[in-house]
């Protein structure tokens, strides 16, 4: 049975106007620490983390992306809407990432 990193967080919905412009989650630095810790074994490529998110009731899959020191938790806009979340709102997270260990 594989084991799970799960964290739990508060985090404000922040609008990144990159090559791609996407809506994120900031993930806290004490919990980008341990995740940190387990980045080598379970990135699939580019520090990108697959990682299985909750919002209230919606689960969704996707890779945190590693952004200055930490990680961002993209925010696609089907999930957006399916939790009736927008920018600025503070969201309570889940986020687990399978370490296989």
């Amino acid at each position: 049975m594989a084991k799970e990193l799960v964290i739990s967080f508060s985090a404000e919905v922040i609008y990144w106007r990159g090559p791609s412009p996407f809506f994120f989650l900031r993930v806290p630095e004490r919990d980008a620490l341990a995740i940190n810790k387990i980045a080598k074994q379970v990135s699939y490529g580019w520090g990108v983390i697959p990682s299985d998110v909750t919002i209230g009731s919606n689960e969704f899959y996707t890779a945190l992306i590693p952004k200055d020191g930490s990680y961002l938790v993209p925010l696609k806009k089907v999930v957006r809407e399916a939790t009736k979340i927008d920018l600025g709102d503070n969201v309570n997270v889940e986020i687990r990432i399978s370490t296989g260990l």
